[in-house]
């Protein structure tokens, strides 16, 4: 066990018997955005690297090899498509589509190496899901080199000054993506069932355990490798949509002169710079001109599939273990028409949604 509490006896077991595949990782992120020139500018200063550029595409890359991180598409407005997972076999992708009714197709995509194949899936959230697999990956891209740091009597600089430049956070990978539902516990059974993905950490709302849980960090399986704690992370909520991507950088002071870097553009943080309980890593949101958040992250945790979920109540406090205090536009609470209309939209639907689980969300989150 990682968190000081378990499943309880008949709880969710956060992981399924026999799923029909077992996704890899995470292979990148998909997006429309009306204006590519504006979006390229904010790419480079987050700290991507520009894999691909036609008229209709954007393609983002970090240093590390494999897939890109992202693709951004022309479109007439500014929305999350949907995620894109990476199939370990192509044998992975002939059995989702036996299983699931789809076409394995080709995948010509301009910023994919060599191309690959694909399989496109609806989860019950709505969301499309492509699980592709590619025979060739990007190169490696020179890194942002760590600074070597002195610690009690361990002092391996010497004669020597910490000058970190202000500069883009150079993005190593994609680590996750964070998505909000209405249909959670049908979108989460579908995910462990289908990708074969597995929980790290449940959260559940207080009073409420025995309804089950409004929150997983979910991860990918790779048996005995250790992988990220969360790849997919989803919570219960009024509305359906994406909330957040979260992208690797080398250290702390990548994280911090990176942020001054941002702000000395005009960006808007969002949160931090801080560390979360649930992945412990060091984190930094921003809004990008779109108001699409993104995070700059280090340091996570790493799980292989020996380790167990946690449980723990959801609370606004207890989403970092030190740093600023959440703030409501992180947490997506600031009142508008439209959130209204969400909420109200929920209360009438079919879904998960009801007034307890509503109030229950509203106290955790100022809690």
């Amino acid at each position: 066990m990682h968190s000081e509490r378990g499943a309880l006896r008949g709880e969710h077991p956060g992981r399924a018997r026999n799923p029909v595949i077992k996704v890899a990782d995470l292979a990148w992120l998909e997006f429309e955005k009306p204006d590519l020139d504006r979006a390229e500018v904010f790419a480079r200063d987050f700290g991507f690297t520009i894999a691909a550029r036609t008229d209709r595409e954007l393609w983002l890359r970090g240093t590390r090899a494999g897939t890109p991180c992202a693709v951004i598409r022309k479109g007439t407005a500014s929305r999350f498509i949907g995620p894109v997972f990476r199939a370990a076999e192509r044998s992975d992708l002939v059995r989702l589509a036996r299983v699931t009714g789809r076409d394995v197709r080709a995948l010509r995509d301009a910023g994919v190496p060599g191309g690959g194949e694909v399989v496109d899936l609806l989860d019950p959230s709505g969301f499309p899901v492509r699980v592709m697999h590619c025979g060739q990956e990007l190169p490696a891209l020179p890194e942002q080199q760590p600074l070597i740091l002195n610690f009690g009597t361990h002092h391996p600089r010497t004669n020597a000054t910490q000058r970190p430049p202000r500069e883009p956070s150079r993005i190593q990978r994609l680590g996750h993506v964070v998505l909000e539902t209405r249909a959670f516990t049908r979108a989460l059974d579908w995910y462990l069932d289908t990708l074969g993905m597995i929980v790290s950490d449940f959260l559940f709302l207080d009073g409420q355990r025995d309804r089950g849980p409004t929150m997983a960090f979910i991860r990918c399986d790779q048996g005995g490798v250790a992988v990220d704690h969360h790849t997919l992370a989803m919570h219960l909520g009024p509305g359906t949509g994406y909330v957040h991507s979260a992208y690797q950088v080398t250290d702390l002071d990548a994280i911090a002169a990176g942020g001054e870097y941002l702000a000395e553009r005009g960006y808007r943080r969002s949160w931090g710079i801080g560390r979360h309980v649930q992945g412990s890593q060091l984190f930094d949101y921003w809004r990008d001109p779109d108001r699409l958040m993104l995070e700059h992250f280090a340091d996570g945790d790493l799980f292989s599939r020996d380790v167990e979920p946690g449980w723990a109540a959801l609370s606004g406090s207890g989403l970092a273990q030190w740093g600023p205090p959440v703030t409501r536009d992180f947490l997506g609470t600031s009142p508008s028409p439209a959130k209204l209309r969400e909420v109200l939209t929920a209360l009438r639907g079919d879904n998960e949604l009801d007034p307890a689980r509503l109030v229950g969300l509203m106290k955790a989150m100022n809690s």
